[in-house]
């Protein structure tokens, strides 16, 4: 695993365009149906003038990172020991959990704080009455929380499948693995590497940081104040993982990651990369609380309390999302040379997801591509590039797109209207110029990166 290089305050090129997705996308990224919109808008004038297939690739300083999306996700229930142990095996660099807390101050690793989708907590009687609803980032939920459970309470959950419909030969190991912990999740990364003799690394993502820390709730009422960007350093001390070759921390809220490049992993004595996560930047995906795929939800809670945006973001990010409207200042505000370069202030790389590098469009009819009966690849690549990489290279950032999936309903047409098989849609976007993948497939991905770097312009790995 290789680190990203530091990121430089130059002022890059504009970035980002409209972009048109469908249900089955969305259900990938855990958006609900009332945040889409019907209007299947397209990337504006002045973005797709500037953008074509034909840019060349970037020049990259590293060989490209397999990311394990939640384990290997695609062959194993995503978040599950087994996912991760997989994922190492087929060759990843590092594996993503994604952190929540429990009620005893644990950071455990599920997709969402929400259980029930990945969980089979809707059997259990004795938990019945913990089932409420509370507002996340905006969005109103109704289901059993992790931070309302004790540790040893959800150790006797199992995982299950999240998304059986589209992969039925995972449910063959649902109740089979329990919730894992950071700790289990590191322990686990030591023993593989004892086996492997290769590093792993770990790339955890802090979910939700403003609700946990300001705005949630326990069951009871009482305030969770947890501060989960904290936690996972002094937990990373702790377990004595804190090698910045091999850890990187995510996050689609930028004041948790302005707080550890400026305070908490200083006072640490740590330098661990960090990495904004960028969604939606077309503010479609807007819920009815303000937050959403298109909105970071800090700048919303922060904003609308009228807090002062230089102490929490810094100058440059505050005049950023003044200038985007406040509160309402999206991912899009982050699509210009001033939010660039302001990212490039905090963070060594962005995690963009992968239709703002090729944009999509809906296709009226959709194809069955894999000849299994159903028609479900319902997008069609437009035929352009934005120009997002060399807007990051320019300002010394590294691209870390998500998500990477095989099945059908995540993979798009060509142009012409054939359809791009997975394997070409990861050789597509390596060849572009991205610094690695997070894939659901770790496997296809890592022979990817092989395919890439074997070509005469590469050198080996």
């Amino acid at each position: 695993m290789t680190r990203p290089p530091r990121a430089a305050k130059t002022s890059p090129g504009a970035l980002l365009g409209a972009l048109a997705i469908t249900a089955a996308t969305l259900a990938g990224h855990g958006l609900t149906m009332a945040q889409q919109q019907t209007d299947p808008a397209t990337a504006p004038a002045t973005v797709r003038e500037s953008a074509s297939m034909a840019q060349p690739a970037p020049t990259r300083q590293r060989p490209p990172i397999v990311i394990a999306h939640r384990g290997a996700s695609a062959y194993r229930p995503e978040h599950t020991l087994a996912a991760y142990d997989l994922a190492i095996e087929q060759g990843a660099d590092v594996i993503e959990p994604d952190l929540v807390p429990t009620r005893d101050g644990v950071l455990v690793a599920r997709h969402e704080n929400a259980l029930s989708g990945t969980t089979d907590i809707a059997a259990r009687k004795d938990f019945a009455d913990r089932r409420t609803t509370k507002h996340i980032d905006g969005e109103p939920v109704t289901d059993w929380f992790a931070e309302d459970f004790l540790l040893e309470e959800l150790k006797t959950l199992r995982a299950r499948e999240r998304i059986p419909a589209i992969r039925p030969a995972n449910t063959a190991f649902d109740g089979r693995f329990t919730i894992p912990t950071l700790a289990e999740i590191v322990a686990l990364v030591r023993r593989a590497e004892l086996v492997s003799s290769r590093r792993v690394g770990i790339y955890p993502e802090i979910k939700h940081p403003t609700f946990f820390l300001h705005t949630g709730r326990h069951h009871d009422g009482s305030p969770i104040r947890m501060d989960l960007a904290r936690m996972l350093v002094a937990e990373l001390r702790g377990l004595d993982f804190t090698d910045p070759a091999r850890v990187y921390i995510q996050s689609f809220e930028p004041a948790s990651l302005v707080a550890l490049r400026r305070d908490i992993l200083p006072a640490a004595g740590l330098d661990i990369p960090l990495v904004q996560l960028i969604g939606d930047t077309t503010g479609r995906f807007v819920n009815a609380g303000g937050g959403g795929f298109s909105r970071p939800f800090d700048i919303v809670h922060h904003a609308r309390a009228g807090a002062d945006l230089r102490a929490i973001y810094g100058a440059g990010l505050a005049t950023v999302i003044d200038q985007g409207g406040g509160w309402e200042a999206g991912y899009g505000a982050f699509a210009s040379p001033d939010g660039a370069a302001a990212i490039a202030g905090y963070a060594d790389a962005i995690g963009p997801w992968k239709l703002l590098i090729f944009p999509r469009e809906p296709v009226t009819e959709p194809v069955d591509a894999d000849g299994d009966g159903r028609a479900e690849m319902a997008m069609r690549l437009t035929g352009e590039q934005t120009p997002l990489l060399r807007m990051a290279r320019t300002a010394g950032l590294a691209v870390h797109p998500y998500t990477l999936r095989p099945e059908e309903p995540f993979l798009a047409l060509r142009a012409d209207g054939t359809p791009q098989s997975f394997g070409e849609e990861l050789d597509q976007l390596l060849a572009a110029g991205v610094d690695g993948l997070f894939s659901d497939d770790p496997a296809a991905a890592r022979a990817a990166v092989r395919r890439h770097l074997a070509q005469p312009a590469h050198p080996p790995r």
